[in-house]
């Protein structure tokens, strides 16, 4: 598969995880080309660090691995949807998900 087509817009994609089952979204981070590449070929999240200016492995030091499901794109190429089983949180804060801070919650 040509990745080519995700990176014409920048070297780096956002691409957001979901948990399979649930739809929760875990987290969002960034992938280069290498670590999109890693990531279809072993089925375990591999994304950039733009902190660190390194890929990085989720699970690496935690064990939290996210194991993949499937890959998709956005209609223009440009953002990534994973799906994936997670183990553990997704959060490097202990939180199963990244988005646990509300703002505001409109309810009715």
């Amino acid at each position: 598969m040509d990745l080519d087509r995700f990176f014409q817009k920048s070297e780096l994609i956002p691409t957001i995880i979901q948990e399979e089952g649930t739809g929760e979204v875990l987290m969002l981070a960034y992938m280069n080309k290498e670590s999109l590449g890693e990531t279809l070929q072993t089925g375990r999240t591999c994304f950039y660090s733009r902190s660190r200016q390194r890929l990085w492995r989720k699970g690496e030091t935690s064990g939290h691995v996210q194991k993949v499901v499937s890959v998709k794109t956005d209609c223009d190429d440009d953002t990534l949807l994973i799906t994936v089983h997670q183990t553990g949180a997704a959060c490097h804060t202990g939180n199963h998900s990244c988005f646990y801070r509300e703002i505001k919650s409109f309810q009715e």
